[in-house]
């Protein structure tokens, strides 16, 4: 090999090496900021790329990116995570430019000043980043159980329904579906974004839980008026009859984490039992139920009451892509309803 080929060689290899560091720094960067806007849990990030590249560059110019993507930008102004998580979150950054001896960053002390002050609530936004662009911003509740329901914050299952439905989104194309117990509305805004459904129906019980449905549906730009056309319904499993859901007339019934009482699940069944009982084979819905296995015996109980009630079941089958950030220890099982 010739110099002038030497020398063509490593430009060449110079160039790969280059591209897949920006490479890496662009996932490294997503990673922050898919994480940050959900608010996962700090330890999950990505830490230990950051330090190494602190350390062999000897510039803050990463962090900066880090901050520009999460702190700094225009969602988080819009729908900013909790006070307390921002101010962790920046301390770690902080902690880490220290430790490296790099120049400091003004804004990142600007920006921890402005959270230093501010006020908790109880409340704050989570955004979920869509593969497509833009997010699902939700208002949900800090504590997992808040005023007597679990409905006020997003759970592992709705997020791996919403997956599994960005996935197979000529399912719910052009159709009109329900969604029982929708909670704070992580799945069912997913699918209005990104799945194309002519109607949809959100539907829940506790008043609470409702009203901040409402509130997400709207903050998410949906409504009556929209395409689709969007409504937020009060639905008594124990007490809806055959007239209501067939004036609903879905094509497709979805629910997530959904069976996680004994009573709850046995009230589920009957009112599933129902919406298949009182549909023609011709335009018999597809149902799909996504679950978080917290407890064997109850979702045993769950797929038994089914049974009872002369409902089928089939599993389907995972994984899916990888699009939200949570739990992925947790058993999550999504299984589709035949009569």
């Amino acid at each position: 090999m010739g110099k002038q080929e030497v020398n063509k060689y490593t430009c060449k290899m110079a160039l790969s090496e280059q591209s897949s560091v920006q490479g890496s720094v662009k996932e490294v960067l997503r990673e922050f900021q898919v994480s940050f806007f959900a608010m996962s849990r700090l330890p999950s990030f990505p830490w230990t790329f950051v330090e190494k590249d602190l350390q062999s560059s000897g510039s803050s110019e990463l962090i900066s990116q880090v901050l520009k993507q999460t702190c700094l930008h225009p969602l988080c102004r819009k729908f900013p995570p909790s006070v307390r998580y921002r101010r962790l979150f920046l301390s770690q950054l902080i902690r880490r430019l220290e430790a490296s001896g790099c120049e400091p960053l003004d804004e990142l002390y600007d920006a921890l000043a402005e959270v230093v002050g501010a006020e908790e609530t109880t409340e704050c936004y989570k955004s979920y980043l869509l593969p497509a662009g833009g997010a699902v911003s939700l208002m949900e509740n800090i504590a997992l159980i808040s005023e007597g329901t679990t409905g006020l914050v997003t759970w592992e299952a709705a997020l791996y329904l919403a997956e599994w439905a960005l996935e197979n989104q000529q399912v719910f194309t052009g159709r009109t579906v329900l969604e029982l117990g929708s909670g704070a509305g992580l799945t069912g805004i997913a699918v209005c974004r990104s799945c194309g459904p002519k109607r949809f129906i959100f539907s829940d019980f506790h008043s609470r839980v409702l009203q901040k449905l409402r509130d997400n549906v709207q903050l998410n730009g949906l409504s009556e008026q929209t395409t689709p056309a969007v409504s937020v319904e009060k639905l008594d499993w124990t007490a809806t009859s055959e007239e209501e859901l067939r004036e609903i007339g879905a094509d497709v019934i979805i629910a997530a984490d959904v069976v996680y009482d004994p009573d709850i699940a046995g009230s589920l069944a009957k009112l599933l039992s129902i919406v298949l009982r009182c549909s023609s084979v011709e335009v018999l819905p597809q149902v799909f139920i996504c679950s978080t296995i917290r407890n064997l015996e109850t979702y045993g109980g769950f797929k038994q009451q089914l049974e009872t009630e002369g409902v089928g079941h089939e599993v389907i089958p995972g994984p899916v892509n990888h699009v939200f950030p949570y739990n992925r220890q947790s058993a999550i099982e999504l299984i589709k309803l035949c009569r």
